[in-house]
């Protein structure tokens, strides 16, 4: 029997559209038995083919589009294809060459669903979080080898998401050999050493690069607070930008350790450099409290909510430390602040961000709207994968 999944009638409206995703309340049935991560075709409610997909029966995203082509199936020459075509936006990007460190694949919104791979310098490093690209793993790796003969391959599939698809954490050596430490790279005309084994996601954070240089463009002459600062991306911009004077709060000691580093690689020094290694929420209170005030603040916090479940504990977050920051900012200050769920919506957002400068009696404006690198943008199709929103506001 031949292994197909048949959509019911009337849900075939987003797979008609490409959006990536089949949840389980579209399917009416599986035949043939597919297992984990295995590709099937998919036909509509009329049975007419779709395209093929990655089957996941541990996941309420039963299965995830490979494309919207049944005459082509999922092989070598289809992983090398997408991934040539990813490059090709990449470097339609960068035409006079491509930066060291970048993020070749964003999964679902370049077409392969579940898949991240980030350059750092001589090394790819990737994660692999459905089970689609679970099953597909070692195609993958070598259509990467084909096209970037990389010093060495690193996986870093050790992230709580892996277990919605039924998947055990993993990180170590794909291929080549691993850097005897921390690889140095420039980002955005920043100075790192990143950790690919130990360091967040895939070592860093690289969808910030525009918004570090928004930072530094503001922070002359300035007061800055950064707070959930990891290894310094905001503060290293801040003090570049010529900011008198950083107050950096992080509660990961060694990213902290590592920011410190970084501060010697890009040649600035710690004179003008404050490290509190704290809870954010409790440190901005205990500031709010001793009656500090800063010209710029600055949060990048982590995913408060992983789905929309959770979308109105996060919400309550967000206003709570919009507001404590809002509370700092001294008059003609400003505030940036980013979201990096999914979930939340950017009208949302903004609405949290006016509500909480109305309970911190401040005017609020405007002044730019943030959003990712354009090697992290969404496809079309695909909202769920704009997932960074920011605003820039000015207080009065």
């Amino acid at each position: 029997m031949a292994k197909e999944l048949l959509l019911k009638k009337g849900r075939e409206k987003s797979s008609k559209r490409h959006h990536p995703w089949i949840f389980s309340g579209a399917v009416e049935k599986v035949t043939g038995d597919p297992g984990m991560g295995e590709s099937l075709l998919v036909r509509d409610g009329d049975g007419q083919l779709v395209g093929w997909a990655a089957y996941s029966p541990a996941s309420q995203i039963r299965a995830r589009f490979w494309n919207y082509d049944p005459t082509q199936s999922v092989q070598l020459d289809f992983f090398v294809g997408q991934l040539q075509k990813a490059l090709a936006r990449r470097q339609a990007i960068w035409p006079l060459g491509l930066p060291a460190a970048f993020r070749w694949v964003n999964g679902e919104n370049d077409g392969l669903p579940g898949l991240v791979v980030d350059r750092y310098g001589d090394y790819l490093v990737c994660q692999f979080l459905s089970a689609g690209t679970e099953t597909a793993k070692t195609m993958i790796l070598e259509a990467l080898q084909n096209l970037w003969p990389a010093q060495g391959v690193v996986e870093r599939s050790d992230v709580s998401v892996r277990e919605k698809e039924g998947l055990a954490p993993v990180k170590g050596l794909l291929a080549g050999t691993l850097p005897s430490g921390p690889v140095p790279v420039e980002i955005g005309g920043i100075h790192f050493a990143v950790d690919l084994l130990e360091g967040h996601k895939t070592g860093h954070y690289l969808d910030q690069r525009e918004n570090w240089a928004v930072v530094r463009q503001l922070a002359q002459g300035k007061e800055v607070l950064n707070c959930f600062g990891y290894t310094g991306g905001f503060s290293l911009a801040a003090l570049q930008g010529g900011a008198t004077k950083v107050t950096q709060v992080e509660l990961s000691g060694p990213a902290n350790r590592q920011f410190e580093a970084n501060l010697a690689l890009n040649a600035l020094g710690s004179e003008a450099v404050t490290v509190r290694e704290e809870d954010v929420f409790k440190e901005l209170r205990l500031m709010r409290d001793q009656g500090k005030s800063f010209d710029l603040v600055i949060l990048d916090p982590p995913k408060f909510a992983e789905s929309q479940s959770q979308l109105d504990k996060a919400a309550r977050g967000y206003k709570d430390i919009n507001l404590l920051a809002m509370k700092l900012i001294r008059p003609g200050g400003l505030l940036v602040s980013f979201s990096c769920s999914g979930a939340m919506e950017p009208k949302l957002f903004q609405k949290i961000l006016a509500d909480a400068a109305l309970d911190a009696h401040k005017e609020a404006h405007l002044l730019r709207r943030l959003g990712p690198g354009p090697d992290h943008g969404p496809n079309l199709n695909f909202p769920e994968g704009d997932y960074l929103k920011g605003l820039l506001v000015a207080l009065d």
